[in-house]
């Protein structure tokens, strides 16, 4: 992370200017119907400005714009585009404590722009106080997780007229991230019609942020939400958004991921919620990150470090990474291919007795890490004791952070621990864990995955420890021991040979499924249909952004 006196003042203020090409093809999706007055908050160089000349023909003839922007100079670069084809008003200030000033008093038909990007730790003490305001205000939480780009996009919300519209470019984390709960629940609330166009490319590439248009209307008629998906900015030249219909949208915190499936998918989705036959992933066991380190590269080591430093007798087996997982079970075996082959096989714990005390090897070692600036991350530097990692207990099972095809979930059969690449599992006592396991490779709880998780950049796919709790489960009580192992040894070999993992699904979808449960296939294939549909649309991300 970069610390505050070592930023730009432009990252400071979250400037990442929009594309011209952009900013034209967002205004000309717009209905200029009734709209006498334009907001843009934080105009920067004034490029949605430019971009309302040039349509200038389709405003009405006494439309103005109000531009409020907090940097001297671009505020007067703006002020020069006020010409008798469009009169633009330019406030330097901060479009906050404009907000804080006028919500009472002005409303405006359009709003349109690129709200900044800046962390809350950038913030001031002034921004902080308004930005808490208006969150709570609209009951939102306010916390250090909101950047000011929400409480910018809820300002405006509030800040339109009766059957105004706003055109913001956002994150598209909006669509997924737990911290964005409230947020899409007010948008949802607050808006009758939501429209969100999102990119496989990325259209800011110097920041690496995918973004998403998002243009919401107010209206007396609640018609709902659409999702339309375009390569780049130029498949905006083809784009038809009447062809486009919307889905009824539902006014929960839910991730609108969801809306990338058609109405017959999404109902399949919520069935299954509803189904007795299924349950929770949090509902057979607790589920925590994996071990905070603070410095998996120094905590995590290998053989040969171990032997220089005579470490061997403070090691833990380790499960470091998804390469590290070879199948289903991580087993002793496992564990020692790894250690042969020099992976950070084995997690350090040092023994929690006075540092005099210690092994003259291990005070080597943490001198060496002290020298090296190991013990200088924020996690460690807080610690009493930094070389001393905290919460180390050995779970029952793990599950895969991030992922490229799918993650995996391994049952732990060597005593082992891993850092927090990966989740941990403990079972309640009277699960089977092995039930459990089989329960996960199937083509609804592959769907489900994709649903509750991420897109990460690079076509990755991350998933949290409460996102993980979420996915759909099918309940699986003594079940045939026959049955079981021939299953689990079925699946283990798919897994280990690196074989499509397609046919452990159908295999589990028939068995389990189909003929254990009484599930239609119909509904397996639909589920398959859900998670290829949203792989795919993950993993062309990643092939994308390799070509740029």
């Amino acid at each position: 992370m970069q610390l505050k006196e070592h930023s730009s003042n432009r990252k400071l203020r979250g400037a990442y200017y929009t594309p011209n090409a952009l900013a034209k093809e967002i205004v000309s999706l717009l209905d200029f119907t009734d709209t006498l007055s334009i907001l843009e908050p934080g105009c920067g160089d004034g490029v949605f400005i430019d971009a309302l000349l040039s349509e200038r023909s389709r405003l009405p003839r006494n439309a103005s714009v109000t531009a409020v922007e907090i940097d001297d100079e671009e505020a007067k670069k703006v002020s020069r585009k006020n010409t008798p084809a469009l009169s633009v008003n330019v406030l330097n200030e901060d479009f906050l404590e404009f907000y804080n000033r006028e919500y009472e008093k002005s409303l405006f038909d359009l709003i349109i722009g690129n709200p900044p990007y800046i962390r809350y730790q950038y913030l001031t003490t002034t921004q902080r106080e308004i930005q808490s305001k208006i969150l709570t205000d609209h009951g939102m939480k306010a916390n250090k997780l909101i950047n000011a780009w929400v409480c910018f996009l809820v300002a405006c919300v509030q800040m339109l007229s009766e059957n105004g519209k706003i055109a913001f470019i956002i994150p598209a984390e909006i669509m997924q991230v737990a911290y964005a709960e409230e947020l899409r629940l007010f948008l949802s609330n607050a808006l009758s019609k939501i429209t969100l166009i999102t990119f496989k490319e990325l259209v800011f590439p110097e920041i690496e942020q995918e973004i998403v248009v998002l243009i919401g209307e107010k209206d007396s008629s609640e018609k709902g939400i659409r999702i339309v998906e375009l390569t780049g900015v130029d498949d905006f030249k083809a784009l038809d958004l009447e062809k486009n219909g919307y889905q009824k949208i539902q006014h929960i915190k839910e991730k609108w991921i969801k809306y990338f499936i058609d109405n017959e998918e999404s109902e399949t989705i919520r069935k299954i919620r509803n189904d007795d036959r299924f349950a929770k992933f949090a509902d057979f066991g607790v589920i925590n990150v994996g071990i905070t380190t603070g410095n998996n590269g120094y905590f995590s080591i290998d053989r040969k470090t171990e032997l220089e430093y005579g470490l061997s007798d403070i090691t833990l087996p380790l499960i470091g990474r998804s390469s590290h997982a070879h199948g289903i079970y991580f087993t002793e075996s496992d564990w020692k291919q790894n250690v042969e082959e020099g992976k950070k096989a084995k997690l350090l714990l040092f023994p929690d007795i006075p540092f005099d005390d210690y092994d003259e090897n291990y005070k080597s070692y943490i001198e060496f890490g002290e020298k090296s600036g190991e013990n200088c991350g924020y996690k460690c530097s807080i610690r009493d004791r930094w070389y001393m990692v905290p919460s180390v207990w050995v779970p029952d099972a793990f599950f895969l952070r991030r992922s490229n095809l799918y993650p995996k979930f391994v049952l732990n059969k060597c005593g082992a621990v891993s850092t927090d690449t990966m989740h941990r599992m403990k079972f309640f006592d009277d699960v089977d864990p092995e039930e459990v396991m089989l329960s996960y490779y199937n083509s609804v709880s592959f769907a489900f995955t994709e649903i509750c998780g991420r897109s990460y950049g690079g076509g990755v796919l991350e998933i949290l420890p409460g996102e993980m709790g979420d996915i759909a489960l099918p309940k699986i009580n003594r079940l045939d021991v026959a049955l079981k192992k021939k299953l689990i040894k079925s699946i283990d070999k798919i897994i280990r040979s690196d074989s499509n993992i397609e046919i452990a699904l159908d295999l589990v979808d028939k068995e389990l499924l189909v003929e254990y449960l009484g599930m239609d296939s119909s509904v397996c294939k639909t589920c398959r249909g859900i998670w290829k549909k949203l792989q795919s649309r993950r993993l062309g991300r990643q092939a994308v952004q390799t070509i740029q």
